[in-house]
């Protein structure tokens, strides 16, 4: 989501640089050379200041929407697996044309794209309301306005995204990509709490009535940026096989695909948070739309204290998002089992911050990782694995869920974060020349990666 010169000027890493082990430690200890520039650093620019104003305003709204939505779909329907139905469609454009939302990314202005796409939004939003607020919404209209969401954010994520490089330009890209997430996490905190209220006093209408209006804050953000304040940044022009050369560059970069395929477990069946905690609040501890809002504050509070850590890190490293992957599939399993409420609410914490943490660490490697030029279709792919794989993952662990309890449905998604994490974790060992190494340290027992180099020597 979201960088000094201009953005043409980011470092490009060629494919071959990732071939050698040393050369890949080399640039490794570069990176880590990045000094820390401040937590909220990027807000020194205008116009990222602007698109950050606009977004919280939207993202509170969206916040509402979704969890208004998914009460709206199980109060008709009585159905986890329907709310796992309505994620999948929101999400299904993502998987089927995600990557021709990348094209158009590079190809066109962003900022005029982005202009569109929002307004686009809430419309929509609009819609769901005059439905409810009438008294005529069905399930079947919920269905459709989540596809057409879906099918404006296939433009809108990967403009969106790549526009931030645009805005704050390469120094200040990592720190932008966290303060985003922090944004988003923050409008977490408040809508579901406000959703929780408004279902509760005045019905679900209202919720996604603001929700559409939320819609003018970036609107308006966007118009009164200073366009000659952007950094420039190549277009790709109209061609030929600009989708197949996208996958190419993504397919001769290991450090670029690897992370992308972690992602890709983790929000297909780690990231059904709608479903779980749905069906946690209704079947599991019997509690209702309050609650619900409030087991979904908790999560976001996790979220953005790991968004705000993130902005903190000077550096971003692979390692680093194997073991939060990890740990995140772990602290899923352990809310699995949770006997109380209150154990499993504490629970969802760490875990949103964990999660976070996964997000920004492969976000914004990726990004920094990818040529200007590129950045809409990689970041597209990106998207594509880690949404878009929501239409598959949605409606199977949905079904789990319904046919074998909430907490067999939790720890299922869990425990394929988990096992992913491990594999992938060999997989990028092995690829950068490393070498599980066990050993003693101060009488504790340790294991880690090693360069290969380091273990014939010691041999």
């Amino acid at each position: 989501m979201s960088t000094g010169p201009g953005a043409d000027s980011a470092p490009v890493h060629k494919p071959d640089t990732y071939a050698h082990p040393r050369t890949r430690r080399s640039r490794e200890k570069d990176t880590r050379k990045d000094t820390r520039k401040g937590t909220f650093s990027s807000l020194s620019i205008r116009n990222y200041r602007l698109f950050f104003t606009g977004a919280i305003v939207s993202n509170t709204g969206t916040w509402m929407a979704r969890i208004t939505q998914d009460w709206l779909v199980l109060s008709l329907t009585g159905s986890a697996a329907a709310v796992g139905v309505t994620t999948a469609l929101q999400f299904l454009p993502m998987l089927l044309f995600g990557l021709y939302g990348g094209v158009i990314a590079d190809r066109c202005p962003k900022r005029r794209l982005l202009m569109i796409s929002q307004a686009a939004l809430g419309l929509c939003g609009l819609a769901l309301a005059v439905l409810t607020l009438s008294g005529q919404v069905q399930v079947w209209h919920v269905y459709l306005v989540a596809f057409l969401l879906g099918m404006v954010t296939v433009v809108d994520n990967p403009a969106r995204q790549a526009f931030v490089s645009e805005m704050v330009g390469p120094e200040q890209l990592r720190n932008a990509v966290s303060l985003n997430s922090a944004n988003f996490q923050s409008a977490r905190l408040v809508g579901p709490a406000v959703a929780g209220v408004l279902i509760a006093g005045v019905g679900s209408g209202w919720a996604f009535l603001i929700n559409g209006l939320s819609f003018l804050a970036p609107l308006v953000a966007l118009w009164l940026m200073r366009p000659g304040e952007l950094h420039k940044v190549e277009r790709a022009p109209r061609g030929k096989g600009q989708l197949r050369e996208g996958l190419r560059y993504v397919a001769g970069r290991p450090d670029l695909i690897w992370p992308i395929v972690l992602v890709g477990f983790i929000g297909t069946f780690g990231f059904n948070f709608p479903i779980w905690l749905t069906a946690f609040s209704s079947e599991v501890f019997h509690v209702g739309a309050g609650a619900y809002g409030f087991l979904n504050t908790l999560m976001a509070a996790g979220s953005l204290a790991g968004a705000l850590l993130a902005a903190r890190r000077g550096s971003t490293r692979l390692r680093m998002l194997v073991i939060a992957a990890g740990v995140f599939g772990a602290l899923e399993i352990a809310a699995a089992l949770s006997p109380s409420f209150w154990l499993f609410a504490l629970l969802l914490v760490p875990i949103g911050m964990i999660g976070l943490t996964v997000n920004i660490t492969a976000n914004s490697a990726v990004q920094m990782a990818t040529d200007p030029v590129m950045r809409g279709r990689v970041m597209s792919l990106y998207m594509m694995v880690f949404a878009g794989g929501t239409p598959i993952g949605a409606p199977l662990l949905g079904w789990i869920t319904d046919t074998y309890g909430a907490r067999v449905g939790f720890a299922a998604g869990g425990l394929v974060s988990l096992a992913a994490a491990a594999v992938i974790g060999l997989v990028l060992a092995r690829v950068g020349g490393l070498k599980v190494a066990m050993g003693w340290h101060h009488g504790h027992p340790r294991v880690r990666f090693v360069p290969r180099e380091r273990l014939v020597a010691a041999a």
